[in-house]
């Protein structure tokens, strides 16, 4: 049963159809002493409250019912609902031990969503001693970092689409596989797709795949990404980077669950469940036109924001550790140590490409110094960043547009890493795919 508590008929009316439609068995009440009636005696599978009951409109009078259910259902998750919605008001119900926060009007689709993830999540939660948490490999023990992974443990059960945001290098595939990998799909196909890399003219046949003959140089059949993940996880990155043409086509597959193989008219189901991740402000870009708000709303049920690397220091010294044994392990090096001044040095730094620069800086460090310890002085030497920006200082005097300046900070970083595009990209704190993009606008030769 789900309790429906708000003071506005018209809302309880409304709510009770939406959700007898879908099956749930309803309850409403108008008050919170009505509410706390049936909460004393019975739990009810989800709670959807309204915040205000008077003339105030600060949410205290909702704030203090959600406390009180809390007492006497703490296992019971409650969404919160009100015509006056904040950022802060959100934060305090979630403290206050809200699940979710919802503003009015609602979408009915994004509700229901909501709901059914709530309840599996809440059903997910019980304890489970056979279950035991895949991290993938990922290092730290940061609470940030903590944090996060304990909301992956939560949502990974559930088929709620996941949007994992955060700074180029932060871990955020490896946040997707371990979502995967302890979901109840883990049997199945876990496809990584790179939208950022997937040109416009090629995106309907990268996704959905064509028939032979399909267009001029489909030579044979070839399945798309989303037919083989079906029945598993589809994990798309970079998808701030999706064309807004791309972006129709993709919102059809993940509203429909059907889409059509190029040169094939009839239409295909798929069962995939959807991650997706960015670097880019989406909320901003859905302002500002340049991406669907729609879409949009239908990949971010939950958001993960990983944080960078230098909001979370005291990680630093693990990771250094692991990838000074890994590189040891690949090419047969004797052991190497790393003394507490280039752990220092190294929690300093700022890391524009977070993890993955700091594993490029440490390979390279230990690979050309070739000593047993290595020490702050050797790092200071091989980070690369320093050059970069003393050169961007040099040109920004000059009086260089800011293309100009981007162009020669490319050239240069290309130039200082011999071409290693990895390590450049990691320097500028850009993904690979980005930095061709920014090579072939530039007339920039590999």
């Amino acid at each position: 049963m789900i309790l429906v508590i708000d003071d506005d008929l018209g809302i309880r009316t409304s709510l009770t159809l939406v959700l007898k439609r879908s099956g749930y068995d309803v309850k409403t009440v108008a008050s919170p002493t009505e509410a706390m009636s049936v909460v004393r005696v019975e739990a009810p599978q989800l709670i959807l409250m309204d915040m205000n009951f008077s003339l105030s409109t600060d949410g205290i009078e909702g704030l203090t019912l959600l406390k009180q259910v809390k007492i006497f259902q703490p296992q019971v998750p409650v969404i919160l609902m009100t015509a006056w919605g904040s950022i802060q008001l959100a934060v305090e119900g979630i403290k206050a031990g809200a699940f979710d926060f919802i503003t009015k009007p609602w979408d009915n689709f994004s509700l229901l969503q909501r709901i059914e993830t709530a309840i599996k999540l809440t059903e997910s939660s019980q304890p489970n001693e056979t279950n035991v948490f895949d991290r993938c490999g990922i290092i730290g023990e940061s609470q940030q970092l903590t944090d996060v992974l304990n909301t992956v443990m939560r949502i990974s059960t559930t088929d709620a689409s996941v949007l994992i945001t955060g700074e180029s290098g932060t871990g955020k595939e490896l946040i997707a596989e371990a979502i995967h990998r302890n979901s109840q799909r883990r049997e199945n196909a876990f496809v990584k797709v790179n939208l950022g890399g997937i040109s416009q003219s090629l995106f309907e046949s990268e996704m959905f795949g064509h028939r032979k003959g399909a267009f001029t140089g489909a030579v044979g059949d070839r399945q798309g990404r989303f037919e083989i993940a079906n029945k598993g996880t589809i994990f798309l990155d970079e998808i701030g980077d999706l064309d807004k043409s791309c972006q129709v086509k993709l919102l059809r597959v993940l509203q429909d669950h059907t889409y059509e193989v190029l040169g094939d008219s009839r239409s295909r189901r798929c069962d995939v469940r959807v991650i997706s991740a960015t670097n880019a402000d989406l909320r901003s870009m859905v302002d500002e036109g340049s991406f669907r708000e729609d879409l949009f709303y239908r990949i971010n049920l939950i958001t993960l924001r990983l944080p960078p690397l230098r909001e979370r220091p005291e990680d630093i010294p693990l990771l250094v550790n692991y990838f000074v044994q890994r590189v040891c392990a690949q090419n047969g090096l004797k052991s190497v140590s790393v003394d507490e001044s280039a752990i220092n040095y190294l929690k300093g730094l700022h890391y524009s490409g977070n993890i993955r620069e700091l594993k490029n800086l440490v390979e390279r460090t230990l690979l050309v110094c070739d000593k047993p310890k290595l020490t702050a002085d050797d790092f200071r030497t091989h980070y690369g960043l320093d050059v970069i920006t003393k050169s961007n200082s040099q040109q920004l005097q000059s009086g260089l547009t800011l293309d100009d300046m981007e162009r020669q900070t490319i050239i240069q970083a290309i130039s200082q890493y011999g071409g290693n595009m990895t390590h450049v990209a990691s320097a500028l704190g850009i993904s690979r795919a980005a930095l061709y993009r920014r090579m072939e606008k530039y007339g920039i030769a590999k």
